[in-house]
Order: C-alpha cells, then sequence, then structure tokens
C-alpha cells in the first residue's frame, strides 16, 4: 500500500493566532473589490490552506450576498466565526476593514492637501478610467460563477432593466428574485441549486477541515438565547455611540447624521459595494454636500487602489465631510476628518457583524435545503445586473465628464478599454493596472 498522501488527509485544524496572522494578512492584501477579494479568500482558505470546502465556502457566501453591506468582509466574518466562534469572526471582521482604515485615512489628508496639484490630479484622471473597467471586471467575474443557466441569465438581465431603466429601489429587486427563486426551486430545482445547477460539480482540493458532510461544531448550532444576546449587543453598540453624539452634539450636527445616514446605508442597501454606492452618492453629495461630486469619483479611486472592502469610500466620505467643514474647528481639521472616517466605519460595519454571528447558525443548518439556497442563488444572479449598471454609470461620468451635452473624452475611452483588455483578456493584477494607468494619467497632465 502506498502512504497516503497530505493531499489525501485533511489539513490540521488552525490556532486562534495562526488564524489571526492570516486574517491580518488578507487585510493588506485584498485588493481589486468584492470579486478580488473573494477570490483571494477562495484560493487562500478553500485550494491552498483547505481550511473549508468549496461548497461550504459557496453555501457562505451566498449568504452574505444576500444581505445589506460587503459581502466579502461578512465572509470573512463568517469564516473566523466558523473557526473560531464569536471571538474569532470579530477579529477577522475587524482586521479586514482596520488596516484600509488606517492607509485611507493618511490618502484623505494627502488628497486635501495636495489634490489641486497637477500632478496629482493628472494621477487622478487616469485611475478613474481604470475603476471603471475593474467594475465592468467584477461583473463579469461574478456572472461567470453565478450565471450557469438560462433562468438565471434571465434574473440578471431583468434585474437590470428594473434597475437602469425602471430605476426600481435595490431592496425591490432582491424580494423579488427572492421570489423568483423560492418559486423556481420548487418547480425547477436543477436550475437553481447551489451555483446555478452545478452544486454536485463543485471543484475538490482534497479533503478539507471543514468539508461538505462536517457537522457543524457546537457553537453553529442555533440557540434562541444566543440570537436574543448578540441582538440586544449589537443594539447597545449602536445605541451607546448614537445617545452620546445627540446629547454632546445635538441631533443636526453632522456628525449625528452621518452616524444615523450610514446606518441606513448598511440597513437598507444590498448587494455589496458596487449596489450601494449610488445611494452613498446621492446622500452625501446632493443632499449632506459632504463633498462634491468628483470628490466622491476620487475617493472611489482611492478606494479602489487600497486593500479592504470598496465600500470603505465611506471612510473617505467621513473624512472629507469633516475635514471641509471644520467640524472640530480650523486649527483640528486633520483630527475632524479622522473622527468623522472613524464614525462613518463603526456605523457601516456594525450591522454587518450582527448579521453574520447572529444569522450564520441557522445558515450552517441549511446546507442541503433548496428552499433557503435557491432563493440565496437567485438574489447572486440579480446582482450581476446591479453591477453592469453601475459600470454604466462610472462610465457615463468618466467617459461624458461634461454630460450628454459635452464630448467624449476619447483618451478616457482609451484608458478604460486598455484596462479592460488588460483585465479580463491578460488577467493583470488589478493594482499593476490602476498603477499603469495612473502613470498615463500622470503623463497626459505635462502635455
Amino acid at each position: 500500500m502506498h502512504p497516503t498522501s497530505p493531499a489525501e488527509l485533511a489539513p490540521a485544524a488552525p490556532s486562534f493566532w495562526q488564524a489571526l496572522r492570516f486574517w491580518l494578512k488578507l487585510g493588506f492584501i485584498s485588493f481589486g473589490g468584492p470579486a478580488g477579494q473573494i477570490a483571494v479568500m477562495h484560493e487562500e482558505l478553500v485550494e491552498r490552506r483547505r481550511w473549508l470546502s468549496e461548497r461550504r465556502f459557496l453555501h457562505a457566501l451566498n449568504y452574505c450576498m444576500v444581505l445589506p453591506g460587503p459581502e466579502a468582509q461578512q465572509l470573512a466574518t463568517y469564516i473566523g466565526w466558523l473557526l473560531h466562534r464569536s471571538w474569532g469572526g470579530i477579529a477577522a471582521g475587524a482586521l479586514f476593514v482596520l488596516p484600509s482604515l488606517l492607509i485611507l485615512i493618511g490618502l484623505s489628508w494627502s488628497y486635501l492637501a495636495f489634490g489641486q496639484v497637477p500632478w496629482m490630479a493628472g494621477l487622478f484622471y487616469g485611475i478613474k478610467p481604470a475603476v471603471t473597467a475593474i467594475v465592468a471586471q467584477a461583473a463579469w467575474r461574478i456572472g461567470r460563477r453565478t450565471l450557469k443557466n438560462g433562468a438565471l441569465w434571465a434574473i440578471a438581465a431583468a434585474s437590470f432593466i428594473a434597475i437602469f431603466a425602471l430605476q426600481l429601489p435595490f431592496p425591490l429587486i432582491v424580494l423579488a428574485a427572492a421570489l423568483m427563486g423560492y418559486f423556481g426551486g420548487r418547480h425547477w430545482p436543477q436550475r437553481f441549486q447551489l451555483g446555478g445547477g452545478h452544486a454536485g460539480k463543485a471543484a475538490s482540493y482534497g479533503p478539507a477541515l471543514i468539508d461538505d458532510t462536517t457537522p457543524p461544531p457546537a457553537h453553529a448550532r442555533f440557540r434562541w438565547s444566543r440570537l436574543a444576546l448578540v441582538i440586544g449587543a449589537g443594539l447597545a453598540l449602536w445605541a451607546l455611540p448614537m445617545a452620546l453624539l445627540v446629547a454632546a452634539l445635538g441631533w443636526a450636527h453632522d456628525y449625528t447624521q452621518m452616524g444615523w445616514f450610514f446606518t441606513k446605508a448598511a440597513l437598507l442597501t444590498f448587494g455589496g459595494a458596487y449596489a450601494v454606492l449610488p445611494y452613498v452618492y446621492q446622500g452625501a453629495v446632493a443632499h449632506y454636500g459632504w463633498l462634491s461630486g468628483t470628490q466622491m469619483m476620487d475617493g472611489l479611486a482611492l478606494g479602489e487602489t487600497t486593500p479592504g472592502p470598496l465600500i470603505m469610500v465611506v471612510a473617505f466620505v467621513g473624512f472629507v465631510g469633516g475635514y471641509g467643514q471644520q467640524l472640530l474647528g480650523a486649527e483640528h481639521a486633520f483630527a475632524a476628518g479622522a473622527l468623522g472616517a472613524a464614525l462613518v466605519t463603526w456605523f457601516t460595519f456594525l450591522p454587518s457583524f450582527i448579521f453574520i454571528l447572529a444569522g450564520a447558525p441557522l445558515v450552517e443548518a441549511t446546507h442541503d435545503e433548496l428552499t433557503f439556497t435557491a432563493p440565496l442563488t437567485a438574489i447572486t444572479a440579480a446582482v450581476v445586473g446591479v453591477i453592469v449598471n453601475l459600470a454604466l454609470f462610472f462610465a457615463y461620468h468618466v467617459l461624458w465628464p461634461q454630460g450628454w451635452a459635452g464630448s467624449v473624452d476619447w483618451l478616457a475611452v482609451a484608458i478604460a478599454g486598455a484596462a479592460a483588455v488588460a483585465l479580463l483578456r491578460y488577467q493583470r493584477n488589478v493594482i499593476h493596472v490602476i498603477a499603469a494607468c495612473a502613470v498615463v494619467g500622470l503623463l497626459a497632465s505635462f502635455w
């Protein structure tokens, strides 16, 4: 008999500190928006480390897709919780965000201090078309993984028409997709299996620590008492800082309104960063005036160049709002911006932790229940249509900077096209593409 190869044995369970080192590393290397971050986690956790199987990974991902908030950060929280209980989930989710927050505070200050310098403006000129291509790539990558049959393609197309032509709110689109998935799962179950009807063909990379048939650990079993504890703790962590803001500054103060607005953004918007950004743009720019439309686009470009979830652009919004409004006085502009960034990050991400820690035990009990998984599969398909809409939204603002009445910016078109070819045809690294486009923009600024 031949000895069993390492690939045929399930890996040893990582200690909490081993996992912590990985989550910290992930916080610094998770570039490329949700699609890129999910791909990194899949490669590291499913293919290389084999901490969980492909099907368990996709099951958790589909749950995170249905939640409002950043799905990649929620997926990290879910897997950290599955491995090491609540503290494991908190550590994984927090380390996914903290490096990005600190980096963005520094970059936001640099942007406000030096953003009008021609060479800095040139860098942003080159980066913004690349961001448009990156969003388009996200739609392609998620769609390739999700749209496995005609029914799911139809849901994605209907989602795009609903949000682009009819301008329906995304929560309504999510509800409609969930109903389609529920109905379709009952009548055409083969089309709504996890992964679009290919659940049984999920790739295998050898036995995993948490494999397809591994029973949920004891802490992952649903209990009403634990659910009540998580919800109560989450409400307290939201209410205490909000009450302090109201008591110290009043309801109408910008810091208080930031907390309230980004709480709504966290709860009322679905589909991850690419779906929430139009809502944030409308509120932060049009309603509150914390920053300009151009600054919002520049903030998105900064978000694409930093690790962590793309929705961390909210930290840029909070920094620019606090800094520009001089909420702590002219002499404390940086502190005002940093406090704004920290506040909006807290109120944006707190619900994500509550959703995972409260709902994951229920999800762990539904691996093979099509009644639960079919709506999630349909919602994932609908998200593809929303991301396509967002790609067009960004393309319009970047390629027609003066609106339809103005002329096309052909250099921006060329940069976006080259970035798309590099990403889709040659599968180049996102950061390399952004850097190359930034150099082109810098050179153009000297013409």
